[in-house]
């Protein structure tokens, strides 16, 4: 056994590790909305007092669920702006959720490219072209047009030609407006006091954006792409 091999075993053994943990201890339970609110008092008085240690226990939990592509993401997301305020939750939230997933287009690329490439040539040249093609944008447009699952771009991305930095920082501008909007949302949901909150202009405005920025974004990027001389962007379901 070579110790490229011996590597790549020691890596998967690790994530194996972590996720039979995570499913065996019902970690999930903790990243839910229901115990976001329940414990938002907590957490506030907790941040308070180890601000710096809260910050950085934030960072590290989201940059791991998203590099193993572990549920509660979007609920992290949503606690960012509910713990932490817009402007700094939407830093913390923007660049963990750009390591994390570059952490996991790195192990895609590093444990599964040449098994994959080799056995589904044809299926990924598709991919493949469109990244010589576009290059950049090619990647920008599906991170900003939210049709793929985030998991699925940061593994097909590892299995393409792409440069891990190009990867990274049009990840983190492609994301943002989106991360923005998810840590709005949770903003406001952290106001919501009794039933009559639900109906406050703020929230229902966080939650309008949630439901058109993807439609929105989506127009946008269509109409630039047919006078740039490109294919529209197409929804799953459609092909």
């Amino acid at each position: 056994m070579t110790k490229s091999t011996l590597k790549k075993l020691l890596i998967i053994a690790a994530v194996a590790l972590i996720l039979a943990l995570f499913f065996a201890l019902d970690l999930g339970q903790y990243f839910s909305l229901d115990y976001l609110k329940q414990s938002r008092a907590r957490f506030a008085a907790l941040y308070e007092q180890h601000t710096l240690l809260v910050l950085g226990a934030y960072f590290g939990i989201y940059v791991v669920s998203t590099a193993l592509s572990l549920p509660g993401a979007t609920v992290l997301t949503l606690g960012a702006g509910a713990l932490f305020g817009f402007w700094t939750g939407l830093v913390l939230a923007s660049f963990a959720s750009t390591l994390g997933a570059t952490l996991a287009c790195f192990l895609a690329r590093y444990l599964l490219r040449g098994w994959v490439q080799k056995r589904f040539e044809d299926r990924l040249q598709r991919v493949n072209e469109g990244v010589r093609r576009e290059g950049a944008f090619y990647l920008f447009t599906m991170r900003l047009v939210p049709i793929f699952p985030f998991f699925l771009i940061n593994v097909a991305m590892g299995l393409t030609p792409m440069r891990i930095w190009t990867f990274a920082w049009v990840s983190q501008l492609g994301m943002l407006p989106g991360t923005a909007v998810y840590v709005n949302a949770g903003r406001q949901l952290a106001g919501i006091e009794s039933m009559g909150d639900i109906f406050s202009p703020g929230l229902i405005l966080s939650f309008a954006l949630l439901g058109i920025f993807p439609l929105a974004t989506k127009k946008a990027i269509n109409i630039y792409r047919r006078k740039s001389g490109r294919q529209p962007v197409r929804d799953t379901a459609s092909k």
